[in-house]
């Protein structure tokens, strides 16, 4: 019997029905070892020494791995097809070779595109040996995302308080997205007219011209630069009269874009279907390693990670036949379309994302769940599209001049003729929809002739201001970072995600907006360490992991040079005072915090501090980041957050904004902290804090009086007395939100309650309710399936901090980037395994302690037993790792900081 190992358990149930008996199919549940958050990991002094310690979660896979290999001929290794798939297949490799008896395994490598019965029956029977240059160029690429994350952040943390970790390509696309909120911030619009007339034929058909020749001379953009200008344009077209000059025809061919790439197939899923980088490729897995269709599972997609636009000869030949057959001879072109990658290097030697099957039509799928088929029906299309007939579109250009020349009008319109590949698949736009320039059919004109005499109907001024540059969206981050060479295929989603979690970025209207964090940490990266943040240095970086992976380069000669620049680097930044640093990001961050005013006139001063007469505003660090304070501190306390002042009233609209005065005289305002937004009662002072409350949930900060914030700093109130118990119902405001308190029990209030005026009543009943931690009283949210391990049901619960799946005694969440309405069994199996395997090594249950009989150990030996871990390298040695102490801290920070450095 032969074993062969993929990374999900989807994809071994699908290969093993394939392969039938004489196979037994097992998954590692993805990557099996990786680097320990800690520093030293990558040591730089011993040659770029690297340690791999084996994941918990992998534990038990890799034991079932080694088992079943003393009992087997052969260990095929198939998972994926990339350089993170042959780097898990070379540490499975070192693993079971490790292992005693098991040196002499005979262990071979097997690659295929596509999960079909066909695919991996050919690849079975072609086996090779483990590909080192892709190994290499993965543990490159993993060294070098490590060292900037481990030697960079800690700087950052300490240089910027308050700032989260930095990593080395997603600081770079970080930037992108902050230079183009400088670029919007730094556009003045520019104003600019035009003149347009409605004009009739002599047979009475309507048609609208545009106005673009005036006095002999061609009108430029902004000829017509204000209203006085269009008007007098408009006044010169009214006075004359117009006929036909001259009639332009041609008709323009428009050829199918190619099959899809990673990158974009990401795009087109967020034009089209509306889904996040992460939530494509989710789907892409699923459809790649197999859904059931008639009693057999099946591939419906080839491999998802690739940058290739290339097709086999047998995909080509069956797209045509699919052509000819659905939509005719005439879609058909005449000979086979051939592509060619146009990004340099090209991850190995992929194809493009395509059907398994052309003939296998989305309109005859069984239903797989509305995002599976939604996407399987965008690669479908677009596979068909790209072997497909030109489109024909017939553009139609008329001039209407004045007899004496005076004004030229010109009217334009495109009619699709032949649609051709546009019958099937129309490429989207990031701002425009699929009809974009006429794609899937225009404005059509009027015929008319030469000479033909028209009659204007109406003549009208238009006022149109230029627009800045437009904010990313999430389609075009990831096109603009493929265009410039930094991330690979399986990089894009991760980039995006690890963004948001760190709140460097947010989506507004579906496009990225710095935050304030991440300003400063770009302002940071770009003044102190310019050179690995700059576009082309990181796009050279991943062009000689290409070379690594092509065998041209020494991957450890790579990581010298990169090494040596960059610790030298840190060492200089090391040397900086907090305060020159911070000098340094005022003056760069002052055209964002304190812009110049728009009318030049003003003499408002934009550092000046609103609260007293000689302060100067400027750009201060505080535990929870940077803030805008003024230079007389601790006598002034005026304080607000980054980003340009309120034009009206002086400050930002996250600024303290006075309320009035209590009955006391004190005043009451409200402001904004990192928390969320509270009312305060008075000043800070030197022996105390002032009172403060949070704002309840729902209410606006904008709409707050001076009443309601009275009667919330007058929390907690008493609600009544208890009719049963007869002690009093508090209500107040606390951590976690609204509650109510009875008998020093808590309760917390719904949404639909107000603190300031919950009766007694309903807080009798609140209290009566079951407390929302008892999971007994839980209904499921649904049934995922059967565990495969004991048929055990594994369902779906709303918890108080989210979703979770529950096996017997084993709770997993489910992940952010997950929807708890379609996230599958295959998706949890491996988050539960984790929790259960970290349950049993120091969960709740407890290892009983060892029998006299079985040998005595003295106190000293039974402590270290206790207290020591022992973990698995990759060559199958073990290593002693002292106990948690007080250095628990700085390695969870650390964690930060691998996770950072992460872009693979």
């Amino acid at each position: 019997m032969d074993i062969v190992v993929v990374e999900s358990p989807a994809k071994a149930r699908t290969i093993g029905k394939y392969l039938g008996r004489d196979f037994k199919v097992l998954a590692t549940l993805g990557h099996i070892c990786d680097l320990p958050a800690k520093d030293g990991s990558v040591r730089p002094d011993e040659d770029f020494a690297m340690d791999y310690v084996a994941n918990p979660r992998s534990a038990k896979p890799l034991k079932a791995i080694a088992d079943a290999a003393r009992k087997a001929d052969r260990l095929l290794l198939a998972t994926d097809p990339d350089r993170e798939g042959e780097a898990i297949s070379w540490h499975v490799q070192n693993y079971v070779r490790g292992r005693r008896g098991l040196g002499k395994m005979d262990v071979r490598r097997v690659v295929f595109h596509e999960v079909t019965r066909d695919a991996v029956g050919e690849a079975v029977r072609n086996p090779r040996d483990i590909d080192m240059d892709l190994v290499n160029a993965q543990q490159a690429r993993r060294a070098l995302d490590y060292l900037v994350g481990f030697t960079l952040s800690p700087v950052l943390w300490r240089k910027v308080p308050g700032s989260r970790s930095a990593g080395r390509v997603q600081s770079v696309a970080l930037r992108l997205v902050v230079d183009r909120e400088m670029e919007i911030e730094a556009f003045r619009p520019r104003e600019y007219w035009t003149v347009a007339a409605d004009l009739e034929t002599p047979e009475g058909k309507p048609l609208s011209a545009r106005l673009v020749a005036l006095d002999g001379r061609r009108l430029g953009k902004f000829d017509l630069a204000d209203e006085a200008a269009a008007r007098r344009a408009a006044a010169a077209v009214e006075a004359r009269r117009f006929a036909v000059a001259a009639v332009e025809r041609k008709q323009v061919r428009r050829s199918p874009p190619p099959p899809f790439t990673t990158s974009t197939l990401q795009q087109e899923a967020s034009r089209k279907l509306g889904f996040a980088a992460t939530r494509t490729m989710r789907v892409a897995q699923r459809l790649y390693e197999g859904v059931d269709i008639g009693g057999e599972t099946v591939g419906l997609i080839t491999y998802m990670r690739t940058d290739a636009v290339t097709l086999s000869n047998d995909a080509v030949a069956a797209t045509r036949r699919v052509i000819e057959a659905r939509y005719g001879a005439d879609y058909l072109p005449p000979s086979p379309r051939r592509y060619r990658t146009r990004a340099k290097n090209a991850q190995e030697a992929h194809e493009a994302i395509r059907p398994t099957d052309p003939a296998r039509r989305p309109d005859r799928l069984p239903p797989l769940g509305a995002d599976e088929n939604r996407l399987y029906e965008l690669i479908w299309r677009r596979a068909a599209a790209c072997q497909m007939a030109d489109a024909l579109v017939d553009r139609t250009g008329v001039d209407f001049a004045a007899p004496d020349n005076g004004a030229t009008l010109r009217a334009t319109g495109a009619v699709v003729a032949f649609d051709g590949f546009l019958a099937v698949y129309a490429e989207g736009r990031d701002d425009k929809s699929d009809a974009a320039d006429g794609e899937t059919g225009g404005k059509r004109l009027p015929r008319v002739r030469e000479g033909d005499a028209m009659t204007t109907r109406k003549v009208a001024p238009a006022q149109h201001f230029t627009e800045p540059p437009p904010r990313y969206t999430e389609a075009s981050l990831v096109r603009k970072m493929e265009e410039i060479g930094i991330g690979r295929p399986s990089t894009y989603a991760s980039i995006v995600s690890v963004l948001q979690d760190r709140d460097y970025v947010k989506l507004e209207s579906k496009r990225f907006v710095p935050e304030d964090r991440g300003r400063i940490v770009t302002a940071f990266l770009a003044n102190f360490f310019e050179t690995y943040v700059r576009y082309d240095f990181t796009a050279g970086l991943e062009e000689q992991l290409d070379g690594i992976s092509n065998g041209d380069l020494e991957w450890k000669k790579v990581l010298g040079e990169f090494w040596s620049g960059f610790s030298s680097a840190v060492e200089d930044i090391g040397g900086l005072r907090v305060r020159d640093i911070l000098d340094r990001l005022d003056e760069v961050l002052a055209p964002h915090i304190f812009p110049a005013p728009e009318d030049d006139e003003a003499q408002a001063d934009p550092r000046a501090c609103s609260l007293c007469e000689n302060g100067r505003l400027g750009l201060k660090l505080g535990r929870y980041g940077a803030f805008v304070g003024c230079s007389n501190y601790p006598e002034c306390r005026f304080t607000r957050p980054l980003g340009p002042a309120d034009a009206g009233e002086g400050a930002s609209a996250d600024a303290p904004r006075p309320l009035g005065q209590d009955e006391d005289g004190a005043s009451v305002s409200v402001r904004k902290g990192p928390y969320g937004h509270y009312v305060q009662r008075g000043e800070a002072e030197e022996k105390g804090k002032p009172w403060r409350v949070s704002l309840p949930k729902g209410l606006d900060p904008a709409e707050l009086d001076l009443a309601t914030a009275v009667a919330l700093l007058g929390l907690p109130r008493e609600v009544g007395k208890h009719p049963e118990t007869g002690k009093a119902i508090s209500a107040g405001i606390g951590r976690y939100g609204s509650y109510l308190r009875h008998d020093g029990a808590y309760k917390s209030l719904s949404d639909g309650d107000d603190v300031l005026t919950v009766g007694l009543n309903r807080a009798v009943a609140l209290l009566a309710e079951p407390g929302r931690g008892r999971r007994s009283a839980q209904t499921p949210l649904r049934v995922l399936g059967k565990h495969p391990d004991d048929e055990a049901e594994v369902a779906l619960y709303n918890g108080r901090y989210g979703p979770y799946a529950k096996h017997g005694g084993v709770f997993a969440s489910v992940p952010k980037d997950a929807d708890p309405e379609t996230v599958t069994l295959e998706r949890m199996l491996p988050l539960l395994a984790e929790k259960a395997a970290a349950k049993g090594k120091g969960g709740r249950k407890r290892a009983a302690p060892a029998r006299a009989a079985k040998g005595a150990k003295t106190a000293k030996t039974a402590k270290t037993a206790k207290t020591a871990k022992t973990s698995t390298t990759a060559k199958g040695r073990t290593s002693r790792k002292a106990p948690k102490g007080r250095a628990g801290a700085s390695k969870r920070r650390a964690s930060g900081a691998g996770a950072a450095g992460g872009s693979a």
